[in-house]
């Protein structure tokens, strides 16, 4: 029965039946052809079995894995490699079929590769969340064929991994780094110093040349995407009439 769930028919088998039926059909004004079209029959269910014997006579053909991290960064790429290794004796095709969550509104992601005998193979794409929250990978598909390329194996890892999606700490950490290096004059921020002032906060507003370095709102910036600064006021006395 898991035999049954894990077989896939590969694309190219129904090339090879194409490729009968038309032998077939030429054998009605070429007779000779009739045998040959049933010699091909019986050798296409002959590779049919043994493609189906060598990938699942091993319990364990392949070992994949996503890489994920604990959180992912809003509105920014954010990197999942993928590892894949054959522990056949032989050449594979494999093809890997990703499940995304929903909230990236596109189809799964599907990438193709050959690998060799005991051989490791590992790619890595970017995912972009445009919100927050929690975010559901589904399982991890990768469908092997041998070299006849008769049949697939569907082999299944890593199912219902969630990653929670937070502001874009990325460019809060770049941010962060250039203040640590003085580097923010390369943005046009400077600092100024201000002595005597007793200041209360009025709001969060866009950066512009001139503000003081140390009103940046690095939450606000994050979530913005652009420099956020909060902006003061000076605290005023309030008559008091009796």
């Amino acid at each position: 029965m898991n035999i049954i769930r894990n077989l896939y028919i590969h694309g190219r088998f129904f090339i090879y039946v194409a490729v009968i039926a038309i032998t077939f059909l030429v054998s009605f004004w070429f007779p000779i052809l009739y045998s040959i079209a049933w010699l091909l029959v019986v050798i296409l269910i002959v590779f049919f079995t043994i493609d189906i014997y060598v990938l699942f006579n091993v319990n364990k053909g392949i070992e994949a894995r996503r890489i994920l991290t604990k959180k992912f960064s809003n509105s920014d790429e954010n990197p999942i490699p993928i590892t894949i290794k054959n522990n056949y004796q032989f050449r594979i095709e494999a093809n890997i079929i990703d499940e995304l969550p929903f909230q990236f509104q596109k189809r799964d992601l599907e990438e193709k590769a050959f690998i060799n005998p005991q051989g490791v193979w590992e790619f890595e794409y970017t995912v972009r969340p445009v919100e927050r929250g929690e975010y559901y990978f589904g399982k991890l598909n990768v469908y092997i064929s041998t070299f006849f390329r008769i049949v697939s194996r569907r082999y299944k890892f890593q199912e219902n991994e969630m990653v929670a999606v937070y502001p874009s700490y990325i460019q809060m950490k770049k941010y962060e780094f250039l203040a640590m290096n003085n580097r923010l004059t390369e943005f046009g921020l400077k600092k100024i110093r201000r002595i005597g002032h007793t200041l209360e906060f009025e709001q969060i507003k866009n950066y512009i040349t001139g503000d003081d370095v140390r009103t940046i709102n690095w939450k606000a910036t994050a979530k913005r995407s652009q420099l956020m600064v909060n902006q003061y006021q000076d605290e005023k006395s309030q008559p008091i009439y009796s």
